[in-house]
């Protein structure tokens, strides 16, 4: 048999810790003479290969080791007589390739578990230093701080609109507390009022500790001020500038100054009222005890400027009278005016009181005047509207999803349901008195006369803060009984009144009275719908 050579076997290091080496094997035609030679040279040489690449590989490799069928040659090495050198190379270059990839593949599953446990250390870390920082800011809460996250925590709860006009409440406050300056009260006071702007509504305010105060007491039949009520004018007024006093409370400090009703006040400590809100006007004219305001006043021709000092005044919130109107025989109409300025915790029983004494003078017909009644309290509301509805829904409370609650009445406390009933309203109607107009004209209980109401469709409620101070909050929104809202449109009158109708009970009574006035009505079309 003619010489064969075999080609090179190489075996190619995986890394540096890996050796490197060939192995030629040339047989000639004479190994059948010396196969014994032969075979245990090719064997001691693939174990020498093997104990130098398991010391490198620091692995004992045995019949029990992890590379008994993958490493180990031994079966695969043991020559005879019929075994082909060139199978043997194509064998060990399987072998070798194949301890490539199960080396390079045991490296990766190292790798793979170290860098597992890296990211698992690193969330743990990550995660650790987040809870960290997230309770730091609650450990350096500066009194202050804590004070503006009282009052953030109201809106949270409690705001009508649960998209904060669009913006993300949480953010806000995370962005107040890093940048807005809160090391005083009335830093903390301007954080709170610029936080309120952004939503946009101007009847969700903040109330000083005084101003709270005020408003609480206002509520309960009694507050601090010079004793007027005050309204927006007409063209009787002879001016669109300014407010129009609708009354001066008897012995208050507006009355004993001269002021009366149909005087106009040009201004409240310097600050024009040309374009001022009642609500704005009548916080101004409200204060302390004892503190001083000055207003300018307009008498017909004459303009005054006073110097008033507030005081603590009683209100009643109803005044009425009996109007006769002449009439063929003993026909007469027998009216009974009833003027309800606020909507206090007196307000319900006062109603019901005058309308008794007005039933005792054989009155025959009503006439609710809601006119520049800026509303109060809620539950009074509902309670002067269950004395003159014999059954129905007064008002719907909604908010973002719908209706909420419905308040109605079944006419057991219905005191004058009967009798023909005519309500007077204007754009100073608003709130509570918006809420008492819509109840009566939907269920069609009486007719409406005047000009379109305010149009505040909205119910607040006042939360007094840690230290006195308190916020007014828009809670809900309401439909009138057929479902119409009127938050910034108002309730629509059936008919409109004179433009020279007075807004005192003299007056009314003589408009009823004298048929030649400009302001006078027919009292048969008072009540016609």
């Amino acid at each position: 048999m003619e010489l064969l050579t075999a080609s090179s076997a190489t075996f190619s290091p995986l890394s540096s810790n890996f050796p490197s080496f060939t192995f030629k094997a040339t047989i000639s035609k004479s190994w059948k003479s010396h196969p014994g030679i032969v075979e245990a040279r090719l064997q001691g040489f693939l174990l020498r290969t093997r104990t130098t690449i398991s010391k490198r590989l620091g692995i004992c490799c045995n019949s029990v080791g992890p590379f008994k069928e993958e490493f180990l040659f031994q079966h695969f090495c043991q020559l005879n007589k019929g075994f082909s050198s060139q199978c043997g190379l194509i064998s060990i270059r399987y072998r070798s390739s194949l301890l490539k990839v199960r080396s390079c593949s045991d490296r990766i599953r190292q790798c793979v578990s170290v860098l597992f446990v890296q990211l698992v250390f690193t969330a743990m870390l990550v995660t650790s230093t987040t809870i960290a920082l997230s309770e730091t800011p609650s450990l350096a809460l500066s009194e202050e701080n804590r004070l503006f996250l009282e009052a953030w925590r109201t809106i949270d709860r409690a705001y009508v609109d649960k998209t904060f006009n669009g913006q993300s409440w949480f953010r806000y406050r995370e962005n107040a507390l890093r940048n807005e300056p809160m090391n005083t009260r009335e830093e903390t006071y301007m954080a709170i009022r610029k936080m309120l702007a952004t939503l946009d509504d101007p009847f969700t305010r903040f109330l000083e500790p005084e101003k709270f105060n005020s408003l609480r007491s206002g509520t309960q039949g009694a507050l601090t001020g010079v004793g007027l009520s005050i309204g927006y004018p007409t063209a009787s007024d002879g001016s669109s500038a300014g407010l129009v006093v609708i009354s001066s409370m008897p012995g208050g400090p507006a009355n004993r100054a001269g002021i009366l009703s149909g005087d106009v006040i040009l201004a409240i400590d310097d600050t024009s009222t040309e374009s001022m809100g009642i609500y704005d006007a009548a916080e101004r004219l409200q204060g302390p005890e004892g503190s001083p305001v000055e207003l300018t006043v307009r008498s017909g021709a004459e303009i005054r400027h006073l110097a008033l000092t507030r005081e603590k005044v009683s209100l009643n919130p109803v005044k009425s009278r009996l109007c006769v109107v002449p009439g063929p025989g003993k026909s007469s109409p027998r009216i009974g005016y009833i003027k309800l300025t606020s909507f206090n915790q007196n307000a319900s029983g006062a109603v019901r009181e005058a309308i008794d004494t007005l039933r005792s003078n054989s009155v025959n017909a009503f006439v609710l005047d809601l006119r520049d009644n800026s509303g109060g309290l809620f539950p009074e509301g509902i309670e002067i509207a269950k004395i003159w509805l014999d059954k129905g829904v007064i008002v719907y409370i909604c908010d973002s999803r719908g209706v909420r609650d419905i308040y109605d009445t079944d006419g057991t406390d219905a005191l004058a349901a009967s009798e023909p009933l005519a309500v007077l309203v204007n754009k100073g109607t608003a709130s509570a008195s918006e809420i008492l107009a819509g109840a009566l004209k939907d269920n069609k209980r009486a007719v409406l006369f005047g000009e379109p109401t305010y149009g505040k469709g909205k119910i607040q409620s006042v939360f007094q803060l840690s230290d006195g101070s308190g916020l007014a909050v828009t809670v809900a929104r309401y439909e009138t009984p057929a479902h119409t809202d009127i938050d910034k449109v108002g309730v629509i009158p059936d008919h409109p009144l004179p433009k020279t109708f007075p807004k005192d009970e003299d007056g009314f009574c003589g408009c009823l009275q004298d048929s030649a006035s400009t302001c006078n009505i027919n009292g048969g079309q008072l009540f016609a719908r």
